[in-house]
Parts: C-alpha cells; sequence; structure tokens
C-alpha cells in the first residue's frame, strides 16, 4: 500500500491550483496516505523543499488564485542528474509517488521521474489550453473569464473614442484563449498562428462593420502571432481609424477561480490520488467528452490537438 506522496506544481501559475493541492491532499488524508508538498516544482524536489501538509494547511486555499507550494521552471530537471537528485529525495522523504501539475515541460519531467521508479501522474495546468490529450486544462476558464472583463471594459473607452483597441492575449504559441474571448466579446477578429491573416483582410471586416453603422472596433491578438503596437498602428495609418494596443499580460494568471476551474481541479486532483493509490504512475489525467480519464504521458505529449475553427468562423459571421 502507498504511505507517502508529493505534490507539486510547475511551470507557469494557472487559477485552480490551488484547489487542486487542496484536493490531492485531502483525498490522500482520507485513505490514510502522508502528503508533501513540494516547493517551487521541481527545483524543491531537488533542493529538499518539502514540507508536510495537513487538512488545516490546505484549507482557506480553493479561493485563492496562483498557487501555495510555489512554482518555477527547472532546467537541471532537463538532464538526467537533476532527475536522479529528484529520485533521490523521494527516497529520502519516503515519496512514492507525485502529482504534478502543470504542462507539457511538467509532464516530460514526470515521465523521467517514472522511469527512475517514482510513480508520478500529471494534471493539467495551464492558461493558455495547449495540451494536447485533454479538452480543458485548469485556470483556462478562470483566464478567459479575466480577459473577456478587461476587454469589455476597454471597450467602453474604444467606443466613448470611436477607437479601434487591438489587445493581445496570452496563449502561448496557442490560439484558444484568443479565439473564445474574441467570440465572447463580439470582435471584429481574432489573429492567431492557427490560422492565415492578412491585415487588409482585418480593415474590409473594420470597413463593413463601420458601413454597419458601428463606430468603435476590437481585434484581439494572440501574444504568439507578433507585437499588437505594430498591428494597431498599421490599422491607424492604412485606415485612418485611431488605433490604440493593449497587453493584457500577467493580469490573466491571476484571480480568483471559477466554479469550473475550482470543480475540475477538485475531480482531477481525486482521481490522480486514486491511481497513485493503485500504484500506478506514467499517467496524465484529462478531460475527453466532458469526462475525466487518463492516458500514458508519452502518448499524451505525442497527440496533436485540433483548433476551433468552428468558433473562428462563428466570429467572422457575428462580428456586426
Amino acid at each position: 500500500m502507498v504511505k507517502t506522496i508529493g505534490v507539486l506544481t510547475s511551470g507557469g501559475d494557472a487559477p485552480g491550483m490551488n484547489a487542486a493541492v487542496r484536493a490531492v491532499t485531502r483525498a490522500a488524508l482520507s485513505k490514510g496516505i502522508k502528503v508533501y508538498g513540494i516547493r517551487r516544482g521541481y527545483n524543491g524536489l531537488i533542493d529538499g523543499d518539502i514540507v508536510e501538509l495537513t487538512s488545516k494547511s490546505v484549507s482557506g486555499i480553493i479561493q485563492r488564485g496562483g498557487t501555495c507550494i510555489y512554482t518555477a521552471r527547472c532546467k537541471e530537471f532537463r538532464y538526467d542528474e537533476g532527475i536522479e537528485k529528484g529520485k533521490q529525495k523521494c527516497l529520502e522523504f519516503g515519496i512514492e509517488g507525485i502529482v504534478v501539475i502543470g504542462g507539457d515541460g511538467s509532464f516530460r519531467g514526470a515521465a523521467d521521474l517514472s522511469a527512475k521508479g517514482i510513480n508520478c501522474i500529471g494534471l493539467p495546468g495551464t492558461i493558455d489550453n495547449d495540451i494536447q490529450c485533454t479538452e480543458y486544462t485548469i485556470g483556462y476558464d478562470t483566464a478567459m473569464n479575466t480577459a473577456m472583463e478587461m476587454i469589455d471594459k476597454l471597450r467602453d473607452t474604444a467606443q466613448s473614442h470611436n477607437r479601434c483597441t487591438v489587445v493581445e492575449v496570452m496563449g502561448r504559441n496557442a490560439g484558444y484563449l484568443a479565439v473564445n474571448v474574441a467570440c465572447a466579446v463580439g470582435a471584429e477578429a481574432a489573429i492567431t498562428l492557427e490560422e492565415p491573416y492578412s491585415i487588409d483582410d482585418i480593415i474590409k471586416e473594420l470597413f463593413e462593420a463601420k458601413e454597419h453603422g458601428k463606430n468603435h472596433y476590437v481585434i484581439v491578438v494572440s501574444e504568439g502571432v507578433g507585437n499588437a503596437e505594430n498591428i494597431a498602428r498599421e490599422i491607424q495609418e492604412k485606415t485612418g481609424i485611431e488605433s490604440r494596443a493593449t497587453i493584457l499580460g500577467h493580469v490573466q494568471r491571476g484571480g480568483s477561480p471559477t466554479v469550473r476551474d475550482r470543480v475540475v481541479a477538485t475531480e482531477m486532483g481525486c482521481y490522480a490520488v486514486n491511481l497513485l493509490e493503485q500504484g500506478i504512475g506514467n499517467r496524465v489525467v484529462g478531460m475527453k467528452a466532458s469526462k475525466i480519464y487518463d492516458c500514458d504521458i508519452q502518448e499524451a505529449l505525442a497527440m496533436k490537438k485540433p483548433f476551433e475553427t468552428n468558433v473562428y468562423n462563428a466570429i467572422n459571421i457575428t462580428a456586426f
């Protein structure tokens, strides 16, 4: 029987990570399993920055953004020497399995540690929703709602000044956040890496909107595409419409998680503990057809995720 497990958060923080840590801790304790919080991701594992988690220590964190056990990226864990150090710390603390909450890079570390004999289960935690094996990642809903609320506020100013507002949202090299937020705010266009675009096509959309009586415009740009300032400048030069760029940045990572992020994180955390209890490792917990499931980490990393073309097309249909 598994007696001790660990939990860590790795890579960029995402709202709902605390809910997942809480679920892992409480689910494990209910089964008589001791839980360690590994602080600062794989860095903390290598350095032994490890603390015991109790029911009390995870009380009152479900509503908090960020991660109470901190997070980081760890270059040392990309190499066998770092992975071996992590394994030795697990043996030192009696940790038989680890729940790793993060993205693809975090899962690669989990796979490497699993190969060393320490069972690891990955939970998808990223606002980018760019993990191939799951249709939903912890933090995505909160980030979308934060971006939507910010753009709604920017629209008030754009309307007052007859402006075009070009808003850059996060998502790294994936356009899921951008396309869904653009649809939700009624943007004239979404610019993402997944779909080809030309500035002339965007300008055509603006003029068509203007002909329909619109006097302000919103363009949502995914951060992987390029510089929102340059796009805004080019629109203004070619149309004469005053255009401003806004980069929302890391505000999208913060804030209290939504109901969906709290519930999904809790479900996934409990599911991960059940796997470790059975001595199962090298798995990623995900969502398929709105159901929680698990798959092999290597298979998960090899999967390709389809872009939400239907949402992208809906923006063009409903832009006016």
